[in-house]
């Protein structure tokens, strides 16, 4: 019986260090030293000069995220989704939320 109790409290604490080692924190700065492509089509401040561009500058963090992963892995089309697809093919799942926690936290 001991052994029975033990076994749940084990592995919760077993499930929050693998959530605590695989979870981190996007780096914004990284995002910005990344963004330099980016400025072509939605501007340097993440404000898109030309109509048929996106500002990205406050855009929702997972949203952004979300959109580049449909890019990359080509699910989202339409527009101008071929230039998107070549772009974020080259981006890691780290660039990614990095380039989102970067333009989401622009004003």
């Amino acid at each position: 019986m001991r052994v029975a109790k033990k076994v749940p409290v084990i592995l919760v604490g077993v499930a929050s260090i693998l959530l605590s080692v695989s979870v981190q924190a996007a780096d914004a700065a990284a995002g910005k030293a990344k963004s330099a492509v980016c400025a072509a089509c939605h501007g340097a401040d993440g404000k898109a000069v030309i109509p048929t561009y996106p500002s990205l500058a406050g855009q929702n963090e997972q949203y952004l995220v979300e959109a580049m992963k449909a890019y990359r892995s080509k699910n989202r089309s339409g527009g101008q989704a071929v230039i998107m697809q070549g772009q974020a093919a080259a981006l890691s799942d780290e660039d990614i939320a990095n380039l989102a926690a970067y333009y989401a936290g622009m004003k």
